[in-house]
């Protein structure tokens, strides 16, 4: 088993709660890293040798990204309706409905090698873990095929067929077939359910039956809910014992309460209300309340196509009350978090050997300089994506 030294880091985020900090800082640090695992962590003077060593130069190494939320199953192209939004239409779920169609007509060929582009456009920009939905197919066949293309990048595969109700069907009749016989043939490509309980989508029974039949099947459940306006989703979550729920840019005081006592994680979405210019989620009012926050890009076709963690952080500081250091957590170990993982999200000793090296001193960069390409170097269970 070959070994790695990663030394001369000038700051290392840990996010280990046993360090000073919501970031468990190490400054003039070094990791060691042993086949797909961390070994070593501590000061850099103090490092064992390694089979092979990189100098950080004094830049700064955090645990790779922790994508929670996307879609990046799809095929076609929305920027017509982006730019129809930027010029006063308002959002609605409606045009998921075309990227179904396009999704329907490519080949599984066409679908893997665009996930591909995807996944490696996160990759360069610092993320190693990505869930990946489907949702664009709503036929039993296409949304198995969905999570089988998804399935090749990631395990962390989540079954959408309650997305919206395909044009002219029957919304009970479609809540049927997604509980029965597309559920079983997602089911063997999957390891979550989740459900868009909203207006124009599903109700919160709908939502509610979708969730137990996944449950029943082996998945484990998550949730959209309060995008476009207040509902009863984020309670549903809470009283089902969700492990997320994603979105929450509309909330009661009953809401964040509930949040907090269930322990599920409320996952925001900044680059969806950049891309439809709806209010974006008050997350100081979450984190100060105690609810756990996971950032997450939501990379899709119609109102977020970004795949950019470094942007989704920059804007939670910007525009959601969020401490740099707070950001940054939500975006590693608060992702980690929302898909019941404790192997990612940080560097610690025995977890997956998961770094981002950034060309800056220090995490704040990720928000002091939005839009520049600061991700010099990735590595995803102990192998260079990235860099050297």
């Amino acid at each position: 088993m070959s070994s790695l030294l990663l030394t001369g880091i000038g700051e290392l985020v840990t996010n280990d709660p046993e360090r000073d900090g919501p970031l468990g800082l190490l400054a003039a640090a070094a990791v060691v890293v042993e086949g797909e695992r961390v070994a070593w962590v501590g000061p850099a003077a103090e490092a064992p040798a390694a089979d092979t060593a990189v100098d950080a130069g004094g830049r700064a190494v955090l645990p790779g990204f922790v994508d929670s939320h996307s879609h990046l199953v799809f095929a076609g192209d929305r920027a017509a309706e982006f730019a129809a939004r930027m010029a006063g239409e308002a959002y609605t779920a409606g045009g998921i409905r075309s990227t179904v169609a396009a999704t329907r007509a490519a080949s599984d060929e066409e679908l893997t090698a665009h996930v591909g582009r995807l996944v490696a456009e996160m990759q360069r920009q610092g993320t190693t873990t990505v869930e990946i939905k489907s949702g664009y197919g709503l036929t039993v066949h296409d949304e198995a095929r969905s999570l089988a293309v998804a399935r090749q990048f990631t395990d962390e595969t989540t079954f959408l067929g309650a997305h919206v109700v395909p044009a002219g069907s029957d919304p009970g009749e479609y809540v049927d077939l997604v509980t029965g016989p597309m559920l079983a043939a997602a089911a063997p490509y999957a390891r979550w359910v989740d459900a868009f309980c909203e207006t124009g989508a599903f109700d919160e029974d709908q939502a509610r039956a979708v969730l137990l039949a996944g449950e029943a099947a082996g998945l484990r459940g998550r949730l959209h809910a309060n995008q476009l306006g207040p509902g009863p989703g984020v309670r549903l979550a809470c009283e089902l014992g969700l492990v997320a729920v994603d979105h929450c840019t509309y909330l009661t005081d009953d809401d964040v309460t509930a949040l907090r006592d269930a322990g599920t994680v409320a996952t925001l979405l900044p680059g969806v209300e950049f891309s439809t210019r709806q209010p974006y989620p008050d997350a100081r009012r979450l984190i100060d309340a105690g609810v756990t926050v996971a950032l997450a890009s939501d990379c899709n076709p119609g109102s977020c196509f970004t795949s950019s963690m470094p942007f989704c952080i920059a804007l939670a500081v910007r525009e959601m009350g969020m401490t740099p250091q707070e950001a940054v957590w939500a975006a590693t170990a608060g992702g980690a978090a929302a898909l019941d993982r404790d192997d990612v999200g940080r560097v610690t000793v025995g977890a997956r050997a998961d770094l981002t090296l950034l060309d800056a001193p220090t995490h704040v960069h990720l928000a002091y300089r939005p839009g520049v390409p600061l991700v010099a170097g990735v590595w995803s269970a102990g192998r260079a994506l990235l860099g050297r």
